[in-house]
């Protein structure tokens, strides 16, 4: 394969209802990071209907181009008519790198670009860096999270690999920053088109997603029940903050999964993060440790969470929360 003709670096803009999802953006901020010392451009690729408006949103948070093709067919997802005009674009543009979100959309495009493209992917990515031969190393958590796998696609291009959300750390809007516009029409074999989305229902949710939250209080293990938790709402409801948990709570039936942090759960990076009772298994780590100020609190002072902690306290939880929250709820009365 003559890889000399591959160029660029292509950042599926997943967008839902009209709305750019966050990925999108924290995607931008890394292709900007991987394309500026080798003076690459940065596409973004805007599939749907009506959503033209937004390609200038795309343009600030760091792309050069935004390719922009909108149809009836591509208004919601579903994998046939998001593969053809992907596929399409990937055939015109011959981009060397193409960085998709792992969210329920992109775990669902990427696999099926990659066939049709007939080149890797690297799933589920938590580091992405140009290596000294000039390709992307994708490193992953491998074996269950108990390791980090660093991979290489070295014969085929593009490469390829999907980026969990909350992973990546977006640039600061740039209202000043120019790019092109780019309206593209694919050529859909709509003959394929063999799914059709009936009927959407969105169920209604007054929490804030914890991908969102700038303070997260979260239970482990540790906090062992459902009368436990009601300690950590408790203070998050005198902070404004959200609660989440480890997966052992939420194979405990204690929390549902959209709570969970960690390898099989989402990828946080609040200001602070509580973390309540949690041992800090690798796991688990993969999906906080980059929160910018990590509070620990649990029993065992060897537990491996404190060896992230910028705050450790190491004592029964059960007996430290109301404290905290008694002393947050007199600071707030007395402001």
């Amino acid at each position: 394969m003559d890889k000399s003709q591959f160029k660029g670096i292509f950042v599926f803009a997943e967008q839902r209802h009209g709305k750019i999802q966050n990925v999108a953006y924290e995607l931008l901020g890394k292709a900007r990071d991987l394309a500026d010392p080798t003076g690459q451009k940065v596409y973004a690729v805007l599939l749907g209907d009506k959503v033209a408006s937004q390609a200038k949103e795309l343009i600030a948070a760091g792309a050069d181009e935004v390719l922009v093709a909108e149809d009836e067919a591509l208004a919601v997802y579903t994998t046939e008519p998001y593969a053809q005009s992907l596929a399409h674009l990937m055939d015109k543009y011959k981009p060397e790198v193409v960085l998709i979100g792992a969210t329920t959309i992109g775990r669902d495009l990427g696999p099926r670009l990659s066939a049709r493209t007939v080149t890797g992917l690297t799933a589920d990515c938590t580091k992405l860096e140009i290596g000294e031969t000039g390709d992307l190393l994708m490193t992953r958590p491998a074996f269950g999270g108990n390791l980090m796998a660093t991979i290489i696609c070295t014969e085929h291009r593009p490469q390829m690999a999907t980026v969990r959300p909350g992973v990546m750390k977006r640039l600061a809007k740039d209202e000043a920053r120019k790019g092109n516009v780019v309206n593209e029409t694919i050529p859909f074999d709509r003959s394929k088109f063999l799914v059709k989305v009936v009927k959407e229902e969105i169920a209604a949710n007054d929490k804030v997603d914890i991908t969102e939250a700038r303070v997260l209080v979260s239970g482990g293990r540790g906090v062992g029940s459902k009368e436990g938790f009601q300690k950590l709402e408790a203070l998050a409801n005198v902070m404004g903050a959200q609660v989440s948990s480890s997966r052992a709570m939420v194979d405990a039936g204690v929390m549902p999964h959209d709570r969970q942090v960690g390898q099989t759960g989402k990828t946080v990076r609040p200001a602070c993060y509580f973390a309540c009772g949690i041992s800090g298994a690798i796991q688990h780590l993969a999906g906080m440790e980059e929160s910018e100020f990590i509070i620990a609190i649990n029993k065992d002072k060897d537990a491996p969470i404190f060896g992230v902690a910028d705050l450790g306290i190491v004592g029964d939880l059960h007996k430290i929360l109301p404290l905290v929250t008694e002393r947050l709820e007199k600071l707030r009365k007395d402001k």
